[in-house]
């Protein structure tokens, strides 16, 4: 179905590792990385479109508060927390994402064709970020870390 996160409530978590999870995501040829403060991932709209929307917070600026960083744990996600945001799931396409180990080495994992990273949308004040959920990760890459983006399947009524 369409919504892959519960709509309702959504939670951030600081990730204090000094590897962010999912640093990068590569779409269509174009690698975008969260350190980047310009940093838009490609969100794939009811009508089948991609809209580039704005990755996490950085703080630092005039912007109404968010959460900070570019990551929403699916845990904190069902405990409600995001009220405040006015949360939303989204699909966020890619080919591939890159996730960093504890030396800091870059592993850049395939995306299934029919699979899309779920995103969550918050909100406040007109401005809109988007957040990539995640969850542990699958036993193979559990040694690379902690973290992993959840995947959601594409297809009929997913959007």
């Amino acid at each position: 179905t369409a919504t892959l996160v519960a709509q309702e409530t959504v939670e951030y978590a600081l990730i204090k590792q000094p590897n962010k999870m999912c640093g990068g995501i590569e779409y269509e040829g174009t690698k975008i990385y969260f350190p980047h403060p310009e940093a838009r991932l490609p969100v794939l709209t009811k009508s089948g479109n991609v809209t580039w929307v704005p990755w996490g917070y950085r703080g630092g600026d005039r912007m109404p508060k968010f959460p900070s960083g570019g990551w929403a744990r699916l845990e904190s996600i069902k405990s409600g927390k995001w009220i405040a945001w006015h949360p939303r799931p989204v699909l966020i396409a890619c080919n591939r994402f890159m996730e960093k180990d504890a030396e800091g080495t870059s592993h850049w994992i395939d995306v299934d064709p029919h699979m899309m990273i779920q995103g969550l949308i918050a909100e406040r004040h007109d401005r809109q970020l988007v957040y990539v959920v995640t969850e542990s990760p699958p036993t193979q890459y559990a040694s690379i870390h902690d973290r992993y983006p959840r995947l959601g399947r594409v297809g009929k009524g997913n959007v």
